[in-house]
């Protein structure tokens, strides 16, 4: 127990216990309590030179706090990306963002090592102090500066049928809602399409049924959306291939077409997919 350690701790020589081992023991000790915080921490930062233009690329990974993540959920961002951002909310929310601080714009040393470190450090607490405002922290300005790259990245990477880093970027744009805790929306919907289609476009049946199931699963509730005819109708494309249930899927079909819905018509995930704006 807790107490347990915190006794043998204090018997220890000179009744002194190192930081780490104090917080350590702290953190086990409240560990229950503590609610599911998101951390952003500035991984590396590079400089980028293009023809006309030099920048720094912000790497930032999104860590739930007292987990370990195996697949990291990444964003790579530029000054100007958190200008806007900044900007944006300022307009929107004017009286929440009164506190929240962002670095100054230099006109020299940009490229220093000091500068990118404090900037580094600047832009974590920046996303931080947003992520605690809750009005701020679902809205869209806020969410889609994480994810919307990522997914206008990935169709277009589906178009044009490179579908193996399309998958990649579709995985990230995944993990950056679910660490966002946004896995009910339309976006997670599209998100869950594109990880199916270039499964399916891989050959990796198994993974691209357990997308459409998870799909199906957000959709259970819904009477009618755009993406449910396509859904049930990879589902049992793919429940056929991999040997699964499928009797679920064309009973909701049936309902579908005796509601008057013409399948023949629907257009299948990847159609819907190429067809979708993400503005």
């Amino acid at each position: 127990s807790p107490g347990a350690e915190w006794g043998i701790a204090a018997e220890r020589p000179g009744g002194s216990l190192l930081t780490r081992q104090l917080q350590e023991l702290w953190r086990r000790s409240r560990g229950s309590l503590v609610p599911q915080r998101l951390l952003f921490e500035v991984t590396s930062a590079s400089v980028v030179s293009e023809r006309s233009s030099k920048y720094v690329l912000y790497t930032i990974y999104l860590i739930r706090s007292g987990q370990f993540d195996k697949a990291p959920a990444t964003i790579a961002r530029r000054y100007s990306d958190f200008e806007q951002l900044n900007r944006r909310l300022r307009c929107r929310f004017g009286c929440d963002m009164a506190g929240v601080a962002f670095p100054r714009k230099r006109l020299r040393r940009n490229f220093t090592a000091e500068t990118i470190a404090k900037r580094s450090r600047a832009f974590e607490q920046f996303l931080s102090h947003l992520h605690s405002i809750d009005e701020i922290r679902r809205s869209p300005e806020f969410l889609e500066f994480f994810f919307l790259p990522d997914l206008r990245a990935a169709q277009r990477l589906t178009c044009t049928g490179m579908y193996r880093e399309a998958l990649a970027t579709w995985a990230n744009a995944y993990r950056l809602q679910d660490r966002l805790g946004v896995c009910s929306s339309g976006r997670f919907l599209l998100t869950l399409a594109g990880l199916a289609v270039c499964h399916q476009e891989l050959d990796q049946l198994t993974e691209a049924h357990s997308c459409c199931e998870q799909a199906l699963q957000l959709l259970e509730a819904q009477g009618s959306h755009p993406l449910l005819g396509p859904f049930l109708q990879a589902h049992v494309h793919l429940a056929w291939k991999v040997g699964k249930d499928k009797r679920h899927s064309e009973a909701r079909l049936q309902e579908l077409r005796e509601a008057g819905l013409p399948l023949q018509q629907q257009p299948s995930l990847k159609e819907c997919l190429i067809k979708e704006p993400l503005e």
